[in-house]
């Protein structure tokens, strides 16, 4: 299972939060987690591949057409998410413009929702929404 990443927009002056809702119908770029995906609370079985943030948030503004810079990691979230013997890891990102990228994501068949508005995800994105929030939140 290849790397995840959630990416969201705060506004600066009203801390209004929205997540990044992409073609598929949900918010783990760029494709749909398996069905039977779980958060690992265990943390123990380390994915076989480690990967750098870095890369996740590149591979992500190429394939938005963000210009470098757009998307910045959110410090200290890391998910590490089970789907029987596979393993990934779930990244968070903070879009780094003033206002949400609206045309961008609606070139790409995407669109910004509030948390209230994502009720019909399945529900490891649902926990992993609210671990973001509350990330974000502090």
């Amino acid at each position: 299972m290849a790397p995840r990443l959630i990416m969201y927009h705060k506004q600066s002056t009203s801390a209004r939060t929205r997540f990044l809702r992409l073609p598929y119908g949900g918010v783990c770029g760029f494709a749909a987690l398996p069905e039977e995906a779980a958060i690992d609370e265990r943390g123990g079985g380390s994915p076989k591949v480690v990967t750098h943030p870095a890369r996740v948030l590149r591979d992500a503004e190429v394939r938005l057409g963000l210009p470098s810079g757009s998307l910045e990691m959110e410090p200290g979230f890391r998910c590490e998410i089970a789907a029987g013997e596979e393993r990934t890891e779930v990244f968070l990102a903070r879009f780094t413009s003033i206002d949400p990228p609206f045309e961008t994501a609606q070139a790409h068949g995407s669109s910004f929702i509030d948390l209230t508005q994502a009720r019909g995800l399945p529900p490891v994105e649902l926990d992993l929404l609210r671990r973001s929030y509350e990330r974000i939140l502090g």
